[in-house]
């Protein structure tokens, strides 16, 4: 996974040595030496995380951290505070500040790397739920969501795995000073049981268990629909950065260090809470507003007035985080067979089949619409030619590999799609120009003998 990370450091060795680790694992790299320049930097280039010092002359981490979390424009970003500082009561000043987490200068690569993926993830999904509220937002049917900071981090129901008694009782007792209703559980499977029939806001993983492995919970909330989305806060031993990193591969949100300290718990818990519920408000305004006015009536999925607002406001941000944007037009090979063969209402099974197996095969942040007819176009941010070429491959054998089941007869049908890709994020790339493009790579790949994916010239030249 690729991003552009903000070094912010006084100290030009320390710059030095972040940039050529993280430049080793392909991320792009800006630097900042003061308080003052990463606040430009960030309100400039719009980096996906930043690695902040604390201690600077001036204006120090605290402040730089405040001040980016007060900005509406930067808020989202997140933000690792990179310390001598080993102190607990800094660490919670530096959550309440709006950190999100604390590295302990010498860095471990094995959790810089973990920590800085884990949050790029997580800021990619939220940044593409804020621009598809902000897009519906446009349309008069929905208020915007207000900021994370703004929702309530009390009364939430806290699921926790622990087996030792002084631990449970610990953190039970501390979390409920929010008034929370926690849970305890002291096996994965008790613990996976409670969590698939609770409508959970954290659940808080030992992985110091003495007789079962915790991050096999990780895996296995993650695997349900049900628990996908529900933040993971793990407890692990001081120095078991492989368990850290581990949990974070597997998609746990945060992590905080036995013998726990009741401060440093309470800001962590708080901080994800705030942003599940956050997540929760922003989809809820999302799905109103596909419910009320940009979603088609057959499928289900987006329809082309959505694609119109949308794409234009998604390229303004691909050339300003200097990322591409792919688009993918496909329409159905001899629809029109299936139609005069079978009936529409056929037909019709054949459209919801071919957007269910899109939705299906792709990230969730990616978009998937209906132009009309057998026509659709799947929208890829943050991806360059080469990755919508293997997604649309993928995506075309999806289809093509297995025959649909249809109502008429019990029986069976073969279908095909052809796919054109085009790629945007060049200064003066219109969201016309980008659809034509592709649309002119499918027509294409209909010439080619259809049930091919064929790619826009430009394409190969728009690398992230």
């Amino acid at each position: 996974m690729s991003a552009r990370v903000l070094v912010v450091d006084d100290v030009l060795p320390n710059v030095k040595l972040l940039a050529a680790k993280l430049t080793r694992e392909y991320f792009n790299v800006l630097t900042a030496f003061n308080g003052p320049d990463a606040l430009e930097m960030v309100r400039k280039e719009s980096p996906d995380i930043v690695l902040l010092d604390v201690m600077m002359p001036g204006m120090d981490g605290f402040e730089v951290c405040e001040k980016i979390r007060s900005d509406p424009a930067t808020m989202h970003i997140p933000i690792v505070m990179v310390t001598a500082l080993s102190d607990v009561a800094d660490r919670v000043r530096g959550l309440e500040a709006g950190a999100d987490d604390f590295l302990t200068k010498p860095v471990n690569d094995i959790a810089l790397f973990a920590r800085v993926r884990s949050l790029v993830r997580l800021k990619m999904m939220m940044d593409e739920w804020r621009l598809r509220e902000s897009t519906s937002g446009q349309f008069g049917v929905i208020e915007r969501s207000g900021t994370m900071l703004s929702e309530s981090f009390e009364r939430a129901n806290v699921l926790v795995l622990e087996d030792s008694a002084l631990d449970l009782e610990k953190v039970t007792e501390t979390l409920q000073r929010d008034h929370n209703a926690v849970v305890a559980a002291g096996t994965c499977a008790k613990a996976l049981e409670r969590a698939l029939g609770s409508e959970l806001d954290l659940v808080v993983v030992s992985l110091t268990l003495l007789n079962e492995d915790g991050l096999r919970l990780c895996s296995q909330l993650r695997s349900h629909e049900r628990t996908r989305q529900v933040p993971i806060l793990l407890m692990v031993d001081e120095g078991d950065l492989g368990q850290v990193a581990k949990g974070l591969e597997l998609g746990a949100n945060d992590y905080v260090v036995k013998p726990v300290d009741r401060n440093e718990l309470l800001a962590r818990a708080r901080t994800q809470i705030r942003r599940k519920r956050y997540q929760e408000r922003l989809r809820s305004n999302y799905e109103q507003s596909l419910s009320m006015a940009l979603t088609d009536s057959l499928t289900g999925v987006f329809n082309r007035r959505y694609v119109n607002a949308h794409l234009p406001r998604l390229l303004e941000r691909a050339f300003d985080s200097h990322k591409p944007v792919s688009v993918l037009m496909f329409d159905i090979d001899h629809f029109k067979v299936v139609n005069d063969t079978y009936g529409h209402a056929i037909g019709d099974e054949v459209l919801r089949e071919v957007s269910a197996r899109s939705s299906r095969n792709l990230r969730t942040f990616d978009l998937v619409a209906r132009l009309g007819g057998e026509e659709f176009i799947v929208i890829l941010p943050d991806t360059d030619g080469e990755a919508a070429l293997i997604v649309a491959e993928r995506l075309r054998s999806r289809i093509a590999d297995t025959p649909f089941a249809v109502s008429s007869g019990g029986g069976e049908i073969n279908v095909t799609v052809s796919i054109g890709i085009s790629v945007g994020g060049r200064l003066g790339d219109t969201a016309e120009g980008l659809i034509r493009r592709a649309d002119e790579a499918l027509y294409e790949a209909k010439r080619s003998g259809r049930n091919c994916v064929m790619a826009d010239a430009r394409a190969d030249h728009l690398e992230g």
